[in-house]
């Protein structure tokens, strides 16, 4: 009878084990921490990385709803970095022992100071410094990565930074995915038809502040006589200074196009047998900008 309740005792006692959820080997423990904002609520999808002490990458994923994470490692010294979109990264150190819980407890993300716009005025490309790249599937086979290599473009700001406004003009005849007989095809009337159409240009005057240093700029782009509306979703990383001591602006944005949107067409060639790239293009730009002399 006492060898019975003492047997419950155990099994009850490993249910609530604070390791109870987390399989660990016996030479592992395991790492937790609730990641809060200024208000203790909760951040859900908060990135969390932690590196041993040379500093490589030991595990890293997301917050759950609840704002928290848990992680079995190797006993030994680490470091955890926590981050949120529109937060200040949060970093720590932790000691983890084996068959042992280390929990940082609450973690209270601090809101983060966007960086500082660009002063009004006209400020351009910069091309030197900037790309224009794309990434599309080849039916069948693997991604295709191409780039323009001949674009310019000029952002006015204004004093309302949500009130600017930018014109990008692209050489449609200098794409460029590093295969002659490609890029070829590519300029023929199958796809860009450089002969008739040959420039790509984008115009916005619809800048959305989506907070912190996520922006939305939304615009028409006109591509193989065609002009649709496109928003590129858009990360500014904030001011510089060149290496003569010029100020530059810089960002990165995404978005991604439907070909038939712009009547670039592939059924037609998939009829004649002619392996195209697929239906959708992600476009990807890496842009500096500096006052326009």
């Amino acid at each position: 009878m006492i060898g019975r309740l003492l047997g419950s005792r155990t099994k009850r006692a490993q249910r609530t084990s604070p390791l109870a959820a987390v399989w660990t080997p016996p030479s592992a423990g395991a790492l937790s921490c609730r990641v809060l904002d200024p208000v203790n609520q909760p951040v859900p999808q908060a990135e969390f990385t932690v590196t041993d002490t040379a500093g490589r990458k030991v595990v890293s994923g997301g917050t759950d709803p609840f704002g928290s994470f848990v992680a079995a490692v190797p006993a030994g010294e680490y470091r955890l970095a926590v981050s949120a979109e529109g937060y200040a990264p949060y970093r720590a150190a932790a000691t983890v022992a084996e068959n042992s819980l280390t929990s940082l407890g609450d973690v209270t993300l601090q809101v983060a100071q966007p960086p500082e716009l660009p002063a009004p005025g006209d400020w351009e490309i910069e091309p030197t410094h900037s790309a224009i790249g794309f990434t599309a599937r080849h039916i069948g086979l693997a991604r295709i990565r191409g780039r323009f290599n001949s674009f310019a473009g000029v952002v006015r700001v204004a004093e309302d930074a949500e009130r600017s406004a930018m014109h990008v003009v692209i050489d449609a005849a200098s794409i460029d995915t590093n295969v002659k007989m490609r890029d070829d095809h590519l300029r023929s009337g199958d796809f860009l038809d450089v002969a008739r159409f040959p420039t790509l240009e984008f115009y916005s005057d619809r800048f959305a502040h989506r907070g912190g240093n996520k922006w939305a700029v939304t615009g028409a782009l006109s591509l193989h006589g065609v002009t649709r509306t496109v928003t590129l979703d858009t990360e500014y990383l904030g001011l510089g200074n060149g290496m003569e001591g010029e100020v530059r602006a810089a960002c990165r944005a995404t978005t991604e196009l439907h070909r038939d949107d712009f009547t670039v067409s592939w059924q037609t060639m998939l009829a004649r047998g002619i392996a195209v790239v697929g239906p959708t293009i992600k476009v990807e730009l890496d842009i500096q900008v500096v006052p326009k002399g």
